[in-house]
C-alpha cells in the first residue's frame, strides 16, 4: 500500500473517532417536562370551566374542606400558617425570585436567570389577571386576604413555580423533596386560614406546574439551539 493510501486510511480513521463539533445533544427530561406541562395545562382548564359551570361557587368538596380546617383551627395553628403566607407573598416572593435570579447570574448561568426570571414573570401574568376576571369570592371568615380574588391561588402558583424551576435546572432530589413539602405547607396554609377554596390552591399548583415545566424546556430549545449555532461557526 502507497502512502497516499496510508494517509487515506489515517484520515478516515480520525474522522471516525471525532464527534462533530456542531452537535449538540438535548436534555432527555425535555420530552417528559412537556408532557407534564400539557397534562398540568388540560387539568387546569378543566378544573377552570368546572368551576365556571358552579358560578364561580365553591364546590362541595371546597365547602367540606373548608369546613375540615375551620374544625382544626387554633392559635398556634393560625401562626404556622402565617409562616408561609408572608414568606410566600408578593413580597417575599418578588425578592426570592430576585434573589435567585442574581445568584445565577453571578455564578454565570445566564441562561438558568432567565429561566427562574420567566416562570416568576408568566406565571403573575397568567394568574393575576386571571383571579381578577374570575372574582371569585373568598371564604366569608377569611384571617387574610378578602378581595374577590380567589381562583387561582397566586401563593400556591408562584410557589409551585419557584419549586419546579428550581428542581430541574438544580437536578437534586433534596430540592424536589423540600419543594413539595414547602408546596404542600402553602396550600394548607392558604385554605387554613380560610383565604382560599380547596379548588383555588390545585389550580395555582397546577398553572405553576404548567408554567415551570413549558418555559424550562422552551428555554433549553432556545439554550440547545445557541450552543449548535456557536459550535457550527467554530467547527
Amino acid at each position: 500500500m502507497d502512502a497516499t493510501a496510508d494517509d487515506a486510511t489515517a484520515d478516515d480513521a480520525t474522522a471516525g473517532t471525532v464527534a462533530p463539533t456542531s452537535r449538540v445533544d438535548p436534555d432527555a427530561r425535555r420530552a417528559h417536562a412537556l408532557v407534564v406541562g400539557v397534562v398540568a395545562t388540560v387539568l387546569f382548564v378543566t378544573l377552570r370551566l368546572v368551576v365556571a359551570l358552579s358560578n364561580s361557587a365553591p364546590l362541595p368538596i371546597d365547602a367540606a374542606w373548608d369546613g375540615t380546617m375551620s374544625s382544626l383551627a387554633s392559635p398556634v395553628g393560625v401562626i404556622i400558617a402565617w409562616v408561609p403566607a408572608i414568606v410566600g407573598g408578593t413580597i417575599g416572593m418578588i425578592l426570592i425570585g430576585v434573589a435567585t435570579t442574581i445568584v445565577f447570574l453571578v455564578r454565570r448561568r445566564p441562561w438558568d436567570a432567565l429561566n427562574v426570571a420567566a416562570s416568576i414573570a408568566l406565571v403573575v401574568a397568567i394568574g393575576a389577571p386571571m383571579a381578577a376576571v374570575i372574582a371569585r369570592s373568598r371564604p366569608t371568615h377569611s384571617l387574610a386576604e378578602t378581595v374577590a380574588t380567589s381562583f387561582p391561588s397566586g401563593h400556591t402558583a408562584v410557589a409551585t413555580t419557584i419549586v419546579v424551576t428550581l428542581g430541574l435546572i438544580l437536578r437534586r432530589r433534596w430540592v424536589w423533596v423540600a419543594g413539595v413539602l414547602w408546596v404542600v405547607l402553602m396550600m394548607w396554609s392558604r385554605t387554613y386560614l380560610h383565604a382560599h377554596w380547596l379548588t383555588d390552591v390545585t389550580a395555582g399548583m397546577l398553572e405553576g406546574v404548567a408554567v415551570a415545566t413549558l418555559v424550562w424546556a422552551a428555554v433549553e430549545v432556545a439554550r440547545e439551539r445557541r450552543a449548535q449555532r456557536a459550535a457550527a461557526a467554530t467547527a
